[in-house]
């Protein structure tokens, strides 16, 4: 019919057959398609969870080559290497992974590292179109470990609070929830009457849990989950005591400080005039008691206080 024959001449395989009439072209259509090698995939885009098995669909639909040419290629981090090369498997993938039938490939025991971009290269030296290949992207999910979580033991009442929680392993990059006493904590504490005496907010992807004012019914156990398409994990309980401020107390404790130092300024005070802080030196010359008698004696005249010499009996 003429829509098969106009579809027929739009495809690139069949340009070779474009000048034959079209009763010709289309009772030679198979044979022109034989002429080119042509690959497909049953999915491009596998997922598989870490340590699992994953096929990697490869399947040649039209080819007159009876023993094609298989490659398959590793493309990561702009790099290229080989994974099936020479009729064997090459890399890291050694030991880990088959050819199924001609061309798909199955890898064992998958890690976080196998995520790649894999090609499937073709040639059939009969065809008349001998190359063709086909990209295969294969994601990795990797379950979260349990996450680090960080609570501060006591909060005084009205104070802020910020809990963390993080996780390193997952993949896809996971999400976090809190819990406080077995109780999940929605991300804006005003979004649910049940913690209207809370005043937080909780960040699901950086797993901080920040509270703007802590109220006395903030205290209790806290834990935290981290979680993705592979899986899930928790960390330990932590409590956290949210406590009242005794401003008597403090007002009493500081007044106790001050009378203490003032007992200390007092003391010294006293300390420097009894002369236990002066130091024994008048004048910059040390003050000597009077020694040994020399043979002279002084004695002391009426007249402006002098001393004049008295005849020793020596």
């Amino acid at each position: 019919s003429a829509p098969l024959v106009m579809a027929l001449r739009r495809r690139p395989a069949v340009r070779l057959c474009a000048r034959l009439p079209d009763f010709f072209l289309v009772l030679l259509f198979k044979g022109c398609l034989i002429g080119a090698v042509n690959l497909k995939s049953s999915n491009r885009t596998p997922v598989v969870q870490e340590f699992e098995s994953v096929e990697l669909s490869c399947i040649i639909t039209d080819s007159q080559t009876s023993d094609p040419r298989i490659e398959w290629k590793k493309i990561q981090d702009d790099q290229t290497t080989y994974v099936f090369f020479d009729n064997r498997i090459q890399g890291d993938l050694a030991g880990r992974a088959e050819l199924l039938g001609k061309t798909s490939l199955r890898i064992w025991n998958v890690t976080r590292t196998d995520s790649a971009l894999y090609r499937c290269e073709v040639v059939a030296r009969n065809d008349r179109k001998e190359i063709d290949e086909i990209v295969i992207e294969l994601t990795v999910q990797v379950k979260p470990v349990p996450p680090v979580c960080r609570v501060p033991k006591a909060v005084p009442v009205g104070k802020t609070a910020t809990l963390h929680c993080q996780e390193s392993e997952g993949y896809p990059r996971p999400y976090y929830s809190w819990y406080r006493n077995d109780v999940p904590l929605p991300t804006d504490s005003r979004a649910n009457p049940r913690f209207r005496n809370s005043s937080f907010l909780l960040n699901s992807e950086t797993g901080t849990l920040v509270f703007n004012a802590v109220h006395k019914e903030d205290s209790g156990q806290y834990y935290c989950i981290a979680s993705n398409d592979a899986g899930s994990a928790r960390c330990e309980e932590q409590e956290m005591e949210v406590y009242d401020l005794n401003i008597g107390g403090i007002i009493g404790g500081i007044l106790v400080v001050l009378a203490v130092l003032v007992l200390i300024t007092v003391g010294i005070c006293c300390a420097y005039r009894r002369g236990y802080f002066i130091n024994n030196k008048q004048n910059g010359e040390n003050y000597k008691s009077p020694g040994k008698s020399d043979g002279v004696n002084y004695i002391r005249t009426d007249e402006e206080g002098d001393f004049r010499h008295k005849s020793s009996f020596v």
